[in-house]
């Protein structure tokens, strides 16, 4: 027990620090583009809704496609080189958008920039540089971090396209990407090779998490989120111009307040349904506001006022069950099939970014704002559905 309570050596506290950066602004780059691509690929070349909401998407896709197979490289190759590497095609896929002119071209930059799939070879790598006893801990940061990225990008996304433009975004996230294998190789130690345990046999440990009701239920969940979060903004900015009557140069003022009001009740809201024993109805609860925001802004979304409130009831939400997913899925995991797990779960996130891309930009070219929100609401039911049944059987 007394292990546990130590806390984390200096090698420990900078190499989750590093991680956390790189892992963090990868991030970033790719949440900054969420509040303003929709309006801009309206301005390239072969541009339809359709295509506009693949673009949004796509890296998801690729994203998912490579996420096991990098960490599995990782296992072989090292973890940095192969973090370097994705890093490396995240940066190009970044050049290539920002140069792009037609709409095509930008869904091509964006599944390159999906392909520098490292998430699970740095979440490898956190556990190679700490003690089983901080590895929560480490976890956790990271997740923070990851959070405090998304709060960040929203508006922070908004005021650079007035600046510098959605090109411009595109050609930060490539010098953030370069940033991160600088901080890689000159902050980020090397694990002595033994730190890398031996893997286990693949197929048995993915068909166990597969089989395990209780982790499916979250991967669900985080598919879901993603996805009714990346269809909201594939139609949102054109909402908030053409309905609601904000222009875009004003759009950061309106997120910026909405993501700092929602970030207040985060953690007294954690540490209370924690505290309390409570956090399933917790859990259940704030799904059910998820999808009664999503229903309200596929209803109301023709004047500001609504879609502000909706807006706030859905960050809301959104931060809660994104900060508390990765926790239940550590805690869920059986401690040999942790990074199995985890890397599943990555995988599930990511696909659901391009579901809800890609099934968001078909249903606006078709069918209109609405139809894309209601659709949101209709993916995080089926989320609320299971997890009142699972509130059931427990």
């Amino acid at each position: 027990m007394r292990s546990r309570s130590q806390p984390m050596t200096a090698l420990e506290r900078r190499a989750v620090a590093a991680l956390a950066g790189i892992y963090s602004t990868r991030l970033l780059g790719l949440f900054l583009i969420l509040p303003v691509f929709a309006l801009y690929a309206q301005t390239l070349d072969g541009y339809t809704p359709r295509l506009m909401g693949l673009a949004l998407g796509i890296y998801g896709l690729t994203q998912a496609c490579l996420q096991l197979p990098f960490g599995m490289l990782s296992d072989r190759l090292g973890r940095k080189p192969v973090i370097a590497f994705g890093l490396v095609l995240f940066a190009v896929g970044s050049v290539v958008a920002a140069n792009a002119h037609s709409i095509e071209m930008v869904v091509f930059g964006r599944a390159l920039q999906g392909a520098g799939a490292v998430s699970a070879a740095v979440t490898a790598l956190v556990a190679d540089l700490t003690r089983d006893s901080q590895r929560t801990k480490a976890m956790a940061i990271i997740g923070i971090t990851v959070g405090t990225s998304f709060l960040i990008a929203i508006p922070l996304g908004s005021a650079l396209n007035a600046l510098i433009g959605v090109p411009g975004i595109f050609w930060l996230t490539a010098a953030l990407a370069l940033t991160g294998i600088a901080v890689l190789w000159l902050a980020v130690p090397t694990p002595p090779s033994r730190a890398r345990a031996q893997a286990q046999p693949f197929l048995p440990q993915l068909f166990a998490v597969l089989r395990d009701w209780e982790l499916m239920r979250l991967n669900v969940g985080i598919f879901a989120l993603h996805a009714a979060l990346t269809a909201m903004f594939v139609v949102l900015p054109t909402a908030l111009v053409d309905r609601a009557g904000l222009p875009q140069n004003e759009h950061a003022a309106l997120y910026l307040p909405l993501m700092v009001i929602s970030a207040i009740p985060l953690f007294p809201l954690v540490s209370w349904s924690e505290r309390s024993g409570r956090q399933r109805q917790t859990f259940a609860a704030t799904v059910l506001v998820l999808t009664l925001a999503l229903s309200s802004l596929s209803f109301a979304h023709d004047a500001l006022l609504p879609i502000g409130a909706g807006l706030l009831a859905f960050f809301v939400a959104f931060n809660f069950l994104e900060a508390s997913l990765p926790s239940l899925v550590s805690k869920t995991a059986p401690a040999q099939g942790k990074g199995m797990a985890i890397g599943v779960y990555s995988t599930f996130q990511f696909l659901g970014a391009f579901v809800g891309g890609d099934r968001g930009g078909w249903l606006y070219q078709h069918y209109g704002i609405g139809a894309v929100l209601a659709g949101a609401a209709a993916i995080t039911g089926v989320w609320l559905v299971l997890t009142l049944l699972n509130a059931a059987r427990n």
